[in-house]
């Protein structure tokens, strides 16, 4: 590795508002806030348009639109002029297939059928049909509303705006399109018929899943990523949903290979409540989202669970507890492997017919993979720590549904055997938990919605400091490298909307007497809706209580992504207009309402222990194990919720005017506090690597009065003494008049220097002096 990785600070490239170029003119400023690398989203080329870049057209270029490989080679030239590296995030999953004729890999297998020499590339169902078939009509019938489009250099097949290849060994010159598309080695089918001829990302049919497995499509598709590690270009890479891929070890393994074996390798693998991340696995740790939850979880105050509870119970009819939430993920699951992936699990239970050589009843086997994937409590069961999971799963189905024994047994054959269908199971597994409790049950639930968040589990509120600690202490032993992060292009809420909502943990008595007030002025449509959206739109209201049209704007489309992903009362197929007309009635009722001014009041009383929060979660971030991602924007408030609203554009004149701070600011809605905080403790890590990157972790506590509302810990050289101690301030509203009192830190041995609040301190110091400025400290021995 050419640079020494101590943070990233990622950015969010699109051709028409945010280009590699654009990307270059920013790095003088990165490196004054004290980043070591730049982390690019997808740079490959995507669909026409693509506001994101997951949907890569052609991998063996990089985006023209984003300005192409010189772009690239400038802005790692201007990265280097000023010390520092570049990092990228690549897509190995799936290719983009909107438009066919911008991948020209899938519009050669569509004219060519098995004879395409790209044929091999994608995870096309060859065996469940002689055509491939495509879900882009309206309905079935609308075959018949085919033209055939010779405007071009060849034929096509035109259906409005999308055109489709025509094999010219089956072009006759005419004009006929259904004869014509009765040839082809495709077949157009109606959006809503159920039937797919390949492995999609997730239920998404515009993008096509990849044969990674096949090394000549590795090659060929990570021949341009190899290149920036040939040339020097990039430091190392972020991997996209790893978990789709049939075989994620051997896929990584080779990607190893391909990196080199000193480049920093993280993945997106999405770790549930229990689940270890595989140390066999030839990665430096996962992106982060584990982290997320544990430097969240540590500000939530566990007294408000009971409270909270009662309150969903009252308004939405469910506790939103741990029981609920279970069962509710489980049947939801079911649901899922039913209808929206039921092609997939189709085409599996075709899979282990072929690996068994066997015939059964096909209805029961589904019936019993849908068993198996509902009660999975991971993404995919087949990692090195979870062996033994999928037999104790198969166990338990067939204890409690005896009759699905003879399907059981034909599944276990399968998997034994090792064929497509063992990896397919864990495919579609994945596939399942993510539609089902991402896309689906985070919507549904509101007991406290910050704790839903990707690989969180909303049934355990928050943790305790001995298990932050424990958690802490494990990432900087087993992986010091991972990425951690509080905000990505992938969160549900941003860090300071999720703090925010947090608080609420320690008012709980408060926010109902509000939610009360506020329902009986402006009727949510129903409870469950009303208690998620209620949330959410405190999380983001302005302190100063003034509603611009954008954040008007920003709320509705929030509230209609949130209630057609919850799929309760609509959804993304099925709108019901009536109750999206109503909740957007409602919404600009609270705007426009009596219940503005009680909001604004609400949300200021809060507001100062939300930034304490928020200052707390972003130093133990920052000075904690492993590498701390800042999200483009985050070195400031930023009240983003989920995607797309949170790849909006970023006011960067305005962070460069703080580089000219002078002193400690003041904790305020400018955001100052948190810019300081951010600069830093990311010039620290740079600073004093070593004592960050494979560094020690010792948890320091408090004693006095107030001791259960600090968590602190030291950093240093391996197996040497802490150097740095970070304090962050947990529970402030539950302070209260008492304030510290006696409260006080024991400080290992030395003089010790504040770099968030100025002022020297050795020995025991009483907490009070320590955070007499911001409520949290960076201190540095000397």
């Amino acid at each position: 590795m050419s640079h020494a990785i101590t943070s990233t600070y990622r950015f969010q490239l699109r051709g028409d508002r945010f280009t590699l170029r654009d990307a270059a003119s920013l790095v003088p400023y990165l490196a004054e806030l004290g980043v070591s690398h730049v982390y690019l989203s997808p740079i490959l080329t995507a669909a026409e348009g693509s506001t994101h870049g997951y949907d890569v057209t052609d991998p063996r270029t990089v985006s023209e639109a984003l300005g192409g490989r010189a772009a690239l080679e400038d802005l790692v030239a201007e990265c280097r002029s000023h010390g520092l590296g570049v990092v990228v995030d690549i897509v190995p999953n799936h290719l983009g297939v909107a438009t066919a004729r911008e991948n020209p890999f899938w519009w050669d297998v569509l004219r060519h059928g098995r004879a395409s020499q790209y044929a091999s590339w994608f995870d096309i169902d060859w065996a469940g049909a002689e055509r491939i078939a495509l879900p882009v009509l309206g309905d079935d019938a609308d075959v018949n509303e085919l033209s055939v489009d010779r405007s071009g250099d060849e034929a096509t097949l035109a259906y409005y705006e999308n055109r489709f290849p025509v094999d010219p060994a089956t072009d006759d010159g005419g004009d006929d399109a259904k004869a014509l598309h009765d040839k082809q080695s495709y077949e157009l089918v109606g959006w809503r018929s159920g039937r797919i001829g390949y492995r999609r990302f997730f239920s998404v049919s515009d993008l096509a899943g990849l044969r990674q497995e096949d090394p000549a499509v590795f090659d060929a598709t990570h021949a341009e990523v190899g290149s920036w590690f040939r040339d020097g270009l990039v430091d190392g890479v972020r991997v996209d949903h790893p978990d789709g891929l049939t075989a994620p070890a051997e896929y990584l393994a080779r990607l190893r290979g391909v990196v080199g074996p000193d480049s920093w390798l993280v993945v997106e693998k999405i770790l549930t409540a229990e689940e270890p991340l595989d140390v066999t696995l030839p990665v430096d740790g996962t992106t982060g989202y584990d982290a997320l939850a544990d430097l969240g979880g540590v500000f939530l105050d566990p007294s408000g669970e009971e409270p909270l509870t009662r309150l969903s119970s009252d308004v939405t009819g469910h506790a939103g507890d741990a029981h609920w939430v279970h069962e509710a993920e489980r049947t939801i699951k079911a649901d899922t492997a039913s209808t929206q992936l039921a092609p997939e699990v189709r085409r599996l239970v075709a899979a282990i017919a072929r690996d068994t050589g066997t015939s059964f009843d096909a209805d029961l086997a589904r019936e019993a993979v849908t068993e198996i994937v509902a009660r999975m409590p991971v993404y995919r069961s087949d990692y090195a720590p979870l062996a033994g999971m999928l037999p104790r799963l198969l166990g338990d189905v067939a204890a409690d549904r005896p009759e699905l024994v003879p399907a059981l047994d034909v599944v276990a054959a399968a998997v034994a055997a090792r064929g497509e269908a063992s990896g397919r199971l864990q495919q579609v597994a994945g596939a399942v938990m993510a539609k089902s409790v991402e896309d689906c049950m985070f919507y549904r639930t509101s007991r406290l919605v910050s704790l839903q968040e990707v690989g969180g589990d909303p049934s355990r509120f928050g943790r305790s400091v001995p298990e932050f600690h424990l958690r802490l202490s494990e990432r900087a032993r087993l992986w010091p490298a991972a990425m951690t992060t509080l905000s990505t292009h992938d969160t549900k809420r941003g860090e300071d909307v999720r703090a925010r909502i947090g608080v609420l943990s320690q008012v709980p008595d408060l926010w109902r007497a509000c939610l009360s007030d506020w329902e009986e002025q402006a009727p949510s449509p129903n409870g469950s809706t009303g208690l998620f959206l209620w949330q959410n739109i405190v999380g983001t209201w302005p302190t100063d209580g003034v509603v611009t049209d954008e954040y008007r704007e920003r709320l509705h489309a929030y509230a209609e992504k949130a209630i057609r992903e919850a799929g309760s009362y609509t959804g993304w197929n099925d709108v019901d207009e009536d109750f999206e007309s109503a909740v957007h009635t409602w919404i600009d009722g609270i705007v426009d309402g009596a219940v503005a001014p009680s909001l604004t009041t609400f949300v200021q009383q809060i507001a100062p222990h939300a930034w304490s929060d928020s200052l707390g979660q972003k130093l133990l971030h920052l000075a904690g194990p492993g590498i701390p991602d800042i999200y483009q924007g985050t070195e400031l408030w930023e009240d983003s919720l989920v995607d797309p609203d949170n790849r909006r554009d970023v006011d960067y004149d305005a962070r460069k005017a703080l580089l000219d701070i002078d002193g400690t600011p003041a904790l305020d809605a400018s955001g100052a506090a948190k810019f300081h905080v951010t600069r830093c403790a990311a010039r620290l890590r740079r600073d004093r690597t070593d004592s960050f990157v494979g560094g020690s972790y010792v948890p320091v506590f408090a004693t006095g009065a107030a001791a259960d509302h600090v968590v602190a810990f030291g950093r240093g050289p391996a197996e040497c003494d802490a150097d740095v101690v970070a304090v962050a301030t947990r529970w402030s509203m539950r302070l209260g008049e008492a304030g510290w009192g006696d409260t006080s830190l024991a400080l290992p041995d030395g003089e010790w220097t504040d770099l968030v609040n100025g002022g020297s301190f050795s020995g025991t110091v009483t907490v009070s002096s320590l955070l007499s400025a911001l409520p949290v400290a960076l201190l540095v021995r000397r």
